[in-house]
């Protein structure tokens, strides 16, 4: 449930931030031959991202996000600080999508990580500060009052 609130929150910022082709639960590309590296990466004909969407990093290129929300209580969890507890969930994430992302879609991967408290990883703070300036260009509101304005409702969400 959160996952999917944080996943719908996320791209109705980045519709309201101006970028383009904003599409929640995107199909990537099938796989035509090509070889991926990482035994971890997805190989699926029909594996999907959570959202992507044009213009995030730099204007007419596609990311591509997919997020997790994870209880850091939890017994798999509990045993790292959670600072690396984030880390080692971004780093799955990037394991299994980032290759065929970069290398199929010649677009970018971004992994939203978050805990059940409200912690995100560093991933995501740089891309909900990056959506904080799309939106702060947009609408002519200080940065400050937009990450305040994002953090808020991310915080709803979780």
């Amino acid at each position: 449930m959160r996952h999917n609130h944080l996943r719908d929150l996320t791209a109705n910022l980045l519709h309201e931030a101006g970028c383009k082709d904003v599409v929640v639960e995107p199909r990537l590309l099938p796989l035509t031959g090509e070889v991926l590296t990482l035994k971890s990466a997805n190989i699926a004909n029909d594996a999907r991202l959570d959202v992507s969407a044009r213009g995030v990093w730099s204007p007419g290129d596609k990311t591509f996000l997919d997020f997790r929300v994870f209880n850091s209580l939890a017994p798999s969890n509990n045993t790292l600080p959670l600072d690396r507890a984030l880390l080692k969930h971004e780093d799955e994430k990037k394991r299994v999508y980032n290759e065929r992302v970069l290398e199929v879609e010649k677009s970018t991967f971004s992994p939203i990580v978050c805990s059940t408290t409200g912690i995100f990883g560093n991933e995501a703070e740089k891309f909900y500060r990056q959506v904080a300036v799309l939106l702060s260009n947009r609408s002519g509101q200080s940065y400050q009052d937009i990450i305040r304005y994002i953090r808020q409702r991310l915080s709803f969400c979780i």
